[in-house]
């Protein structure tokens, strides 16, 4: 199933997190309504019993990184 991807960059050397976009990550299921390879010609009522029609849980991650945050990068923060 698609899922969305969620990133929270965490700055260790400032305590700074800085939250990235979601990113839509596609999956490959011809049962998935949101992949690309769904046909176009699925339509409902069918489609809602036979194919997935949510998305799973986005994907959490929060790296940790052993650096400044580019706002406290850029102001020369050291």
């Amino acid at each position: 199933m698609c899922l969305y991807r969620q990133v929270r960059n965490v700055y260790t050397r400032c305590g700074h997190g800085v939250t990235l976009p979601d990113e839509e990550i596609k999956c490959d299921l011809v049962q998935c309504k949101f992949s690309t390879t769904h046909p176009k010609t699925c339509k409902p009522p069918s489609c809602r019993r036979t194919c997935w029609q949510y998305r799973q849980f986005p994907q959490q991650y929060s790296p940790n990184i052993n650096a400044l945050c580019p706002q406290c990068s850029s102001s020369g923060r050291t």
